[in-house]
């Protein structure tokens, strides 16, 4: 199209040009044969004078057809006597009206006054304008046939330098398809050959991309999975230290209760008459309720008793109390607001272990005089915050199995909440969790 469009212009431009070429060689003709129409009517008079009207009709005729004008004589009453002949070259022909009006100059008859007639000389341009036409259409003649060569010839080379092309064409339908290990050869042509090779560059980055996807989804479905296997083995573990904390207060918490009122029994009875007996029965009470106290701190760990009758506020509570008589010196704050009424027990008992966790951590590594703890209801979600003044995060606290950050992000992430350690400005470290309230709890197989 862009090859057809510069041809139709040049060809334009050679039309032009051969246009005003002619325009300036009819002006030229129409000009030299005034020259020779003045030369030869110069001697008119003299023929006349000499010869009369017939003279001047046997001279007009012997003269013929003089170059680029037409010669009339007329008699007084205005009749035609002779008129020269009609031009010999290219008889037959005339240029198109529209070329003649284009190309010619305007022209005047010129009359001359004889006594008895007049002669009127008119200029004729026919002859120089049809040879300008027929020169105008070799021109275009060989303009079209060069535009319909060119265009040939253009659409064979271009055929077979896009020839290569296909194979792209192939290769990207064939990529669109899923095969992303497509490659094309090397193609032949200094056109075609880079295009081949950024084809193959951009296929293999696709593979590439692919691939990282791929393994990308794999990794996130195995991390779900482990995530959901997580959850399972959390609430299987959780089943089992209840059911274990059950079985240690309802079993050997009795045990151990009966052991101390046989131990009180026998030790009334022997009340001033054997005190070697009294004495052992003494040491059974005694050693009875070392033991109640070891079993009561036991399940307190196993599982918070309160988290089954009384909820996650009071189990706090209880807890936050074991910690006041552990550690005198810190100052314990407790925040809990606007909890839902029964907020399930694997929400209720990841909180209770994050907040469990987080503060054992804080007093085990930290070394602070005061904790904040805030279990807040913010909008869908359950917050769980817990800050501490102490001396932060320990050097290795990003190793595997140190500082229990592991397990706390993974009881919030299990149940589709988030997780996040920090260190204030202020010192210490705060352990901020998020936990949707419609988490479900996990039942193992």
């Amino acid at each position: 199209m862009i090859l057809a469009t510069l041809i139709a212009a040049f060809t334009a431009l050679l039309v032009v040009q051969e246009v005003e070429g002619t325009r300036r060689s009819v002006r030229e003709e129409v000009e030299a044969a005034s020259i020779v129409a003045s030369q030869v009517l110069s001697r008119v008079g003299w023929i006349y004078e000499q010869a009369g009207v017939p003279g001047m009709v046997q001279f007009l005729r012997r003269l013929g057809h003089v170059r680029g004008n037409d010669i009339s004589l007329y008699d007084d009453a205005g009749q035609l006597i002779y008129s020269s002949p009609g031009p010999t070259y290219k008889a037959g022909r005339e240029a198109p009206a529209w070329f003649s009006r284009l190309v010619s100059p305007p022209t005047q008859p010129t009359e001359i006054e004889l006594n008895g007639g007049r002669i009127v000389l008119k200029a004729d341009a026919s002859r120089p304008v049809l040879d300008g036409w027929d020169d105008l259409m070799k021109v275009v003649g060989g303009a079209t046939m060069g535009l319909v060569v060119a265009n040939l010839l253009a659409y064979v080379l271009i055929r077979r330098a896009l020839k290569p092309l296909g194979r792209v064409v192939e290769g990207l339908h064939r990529i669109g398809a899923g095969d992303y290990s497509t490659r094309l050869p090397p193609l032949p042509g200094e056109e075609a050959r880079p295009i081949g090779d950024a084809f193959n560059r951009m296929a293999q980055v696709v593979q590439d991309s692919v691939e990282a996807r791929r393994v990308a989804a794999e990794a996130e479905a195995n991390l779900a999975q482990s995530r959901e296997l997580t959850r399972i083995i959390q609430t299987r573990i959780e089943q089992e230290r209840a059911a274990i904390a059950r079985e240690l207060h309802d079993e050997l918490g009795q045990q151990v209760t009966a052991i101390k009122s046989a131990g009180v029994s026998i030790a009334q009875r022997v009340r001033g008459q054997d005190s070697a007996l009294e004495q052992a029965a003494r040491l059974v009470i005694d050693t009875a309720g070392q033991i109640y106290d070891v079993v009561h701190q036991i399940i307190a760990r196993m599982r918070p008793l309160p988290l089954d009758h009384v909820g996650l506020a009071e189990a706090l509570n209880d807890l936050l109390g074991d910690w006041r008589l552990q550690h005198p010196k810190v100052e314990f704050a407790l925040d809990v607001q606007k909890l839902p009424p029964d907020p399930g027990d694997t929400l209720s008992t990841a909180a209770y272990r994050i907040v469990q966790e987080a503060v054992n951590n804080a007093l085990r590594h930290g070394a602070p005089s005061r904790v904040r703890i805030q279990v807040h209801l913010e909008g869908v979600d359950l917050s769980i915050r817990v800050t501490d003044n102490g001396s932060g995060l320990p050097a290795g606290w990003r190793q595997p199995g140190h500082y229990g950050v592991l397990g706390m992000r993974e009881r919030a992430v299990a149940l589709g909440g988030s997780f996040e350690l920090q260190k204030p400005d202020s010192g210490g470290v705060c352990v901020s969790a998020r936990i949707p309230l419609h988490a479900e709890p996990v039942v193992a197989a």
